[in-house]
């Protein structure tokens, strides 16, 4: 058991998954329209509430199961339960999650900037989920890990795009009457934009370079071309004259 302790770090990623899915789930769990966070886009209307209530329970499934995924202990141990908890995270949760994502993104309420985002990590999330899956089919787990990092790094960033937008809010708030000429809307949709941007690629890029990082050989010395010497360069033998 002392080597489930051995990545401290998965206490406390849980922990925070945890407090993220307590605060945003229940306003889409109470299936009421009226209590969404997201305001509801005239193009779509109350269809976009029900369109981002299985987005949100989809999404959480994914986010819950890819803890237990990255977790080496849990992998080891029951590799079994590593395999079905796989085929719960994509089968049911990045894939409907994702497959929603592209019509909630779509017609975001929050401008062109963030429907852009929205739409590339969508689609960017299905692919490397299901690259990662079908590596794993394959049994190429090399890059089945690797696709799955990046998928992780994906399914994550939901949490770092709170974040974000939490910085950027308190950070713009002063300049609301100057720089957004008192319009809600433009501080919303400029907060929302540097939100959803940087929620997904510093995820990801954090993700390539830890994957880099772990290719790289550990503890050795890069190697030192050889010079060659009289004694190193064979000499002719009477038989080749």
């Amino acid at each position: 058991m002392a080597y489930a302790f051995r990545r401290p770090w998965i206490f406390p990623l849980g922990a925070l998954v945890v407090i993220f899915l307590a605060f945003s789930l229940p306003p889409y769990l109470s299936l009421d329209p009226s209590r969404s966070r997201v305001p509801q886009p005239d193009t779509l209307g109350v269809a976009h509430y029900w369109t981002l209530v299985p987005h949100v329970l989809f999404g959480s499934v994914a986010l819950a199961t890819a803890v237990l995924q990255i977790w080496p202990w849990f992998r080891q141990r029951h590799p079994a339960w590593h395999r079905r908890a796989g085929r719960v995270y994509v089968f049911g949760g990045v894939l409907p999650a994702g497959l929603t994502a592209l019509v909630v993104g779509a017609f975001t309420p929050f401008g062109p900037v963030t429907r852009a985002s929205n739409v590339l990590l969508a689609l960017l999330w299905l692919g490397c989920t299901v690259t990662g899956w079908r590596r794993a089919r394959q049994r190429r787990y090399a890059d089945h890990r690797r696709w799955m990092i990046r998928s992780f790094a994906l399914t994550a960033s939901i949490i770092s795009n709170r974040i974000w937008g939490a910085i950027a809010a308190v950070t713009l708030a002063p300049q609301l009457d100057t720089t957004f000429h008192g319009d809600p809307m433009l501080f919303a949709w400029i907060v929302s934009g540097f939100a959803s941007w940087l929620g997904w690629t510093l995820p990801l890029l954090v993700s390539q370079w830890w994957l880099d990082r772990d290719r790289r050989p550990r503890g050795t010395a890069p190697a030192v071309p050889r010079r060659r010497t009289a004694a190193s360069v064979p000499q002719p033998v009477a038989g080749d004259r």
